[in-house]
């Protein structure tokens, strides 16, 4: 499958889970990161990027999206919905696209890859969900119907201070569906993401 573009705002504030909840040590998250940037500059200098699990941990199946900014703008966001590979893969894929593939922006140059900021969202698995459950800063929604479907990840309604109801109707439209599709037959599927990047890492 391939990578998926997500976040269609010229920027984003992330939220972090709780301390408590958090799956990733501040060492994977590191090691993610830093994989993010390698891969990127690998593709800048036209590299080969040799990549190694770095744990059994990191390399368990997971679905990830890079986003990366520029000067506190979007630069990109490209990502993976569901498990197709590794989660340390899934990272360094999705970075490439998000600097390169990204089809709303022109690919990174070399003099910007120095300046970028990557965060990482790695997503749960999709379960789905009545309408009425969906919990606005807690869960990414995918809503799908007559093959569209959109996706949203969990702090794009924090950011815009959506409600609930906003937040379904926006995701419908990020599918090419009527803002009502989510009352009309679209299934509705939620995850959660560990979103971190590199000002809270390496800062």
């Amino acid at each position: 499958m391939s990578p998926q573009p997500d976040l269609p705002h010229s920027s984003v504030t992330l939220h972090s889970a709780p301390a408590e909840q958090n799956e990733f040590s501040a060492a994977e998250r590191r090691v993610l990161l830093e994989i993010a940037h390698h891969a990127i500059a690998a593709r800048i200098k036209r590299e080969k990027f040799e990549l190694a699990s770095p744990s059994p941990h990191l390399g368990e199946p997971r679905g990830a999206f890079t986003t990366i900014y520029l000067r506190g703008m979007l630069r990109g966001c490209v990502g993976y919905v569901f498990a197709a590979e590794p989660l340390y893969r899934t990272v360094a894929d999705t970075a490439c696209a998000a600097a390169f593939d990204d089809s709303r922006f022109q690919p990174v140059s070399p003099e910007e890859a120095p300046e970028l900021e990557v965060h990482l969202s790695v997503l749960s698995s999709l379960q789905r969900i009545e309408a009425s459950e969906v919990e606005v800063g807690r869960h990414g929604l995918l809503i799908s119907l007559h093959g569209q479907r959109g996706l949203l990840l969990p702090q794009v309604p924090i950011e815009h201070n959506w409600n609930r109801v906003t937040f379904l109707a926006e995701t419908c439209r990020k599918a090419g569906l009527p803002a009502d599709a989510w009352q009309n037959g679209a299934t509705i599927e939620a995850f959660t993401a560990e979103v971190f990047g590199d000002s809270e890492v390496f800062r």
